[in-house]
């Protein structure tokens, strides 16, 4: 069964920090305890989230990488 997300960003293609750009509008837009998954193909988007997360109270709940792309779930904290 596919996992449902409240938004899909898809960044691949684009190099840091376009992904964490496009994920923090997204999460902008919606309310706390809302998930987005993003996709992302540059290298340092993982580690580009991880501080993001710790800096700003969202929480990282997936992160995988299949075929160079990375998916990385966010939830939206309060």
């Amino acid at each position: 069964m596919a996992k449902s997300y409240d938004a899909l960003v898809d960044a691949r293609g684009l190099s840091c920090p376009l992904p964490l750009v496009r994920a923090r509008q997204a999460l902008m837009v919606l309310p706390v305890g809302a998930s987005v998954c993003v996709l992302a193909t540059d290298p340092a988007a993982p580690r580009d989230f991880e501080e993001f997360v710790e800096i700003t109270g969202h929480e990282l709940t997936e992160q995988r990488v299949e075929d160079g792309i990375y998916l990385l779930v966010l939830v939206k904290g309060g």
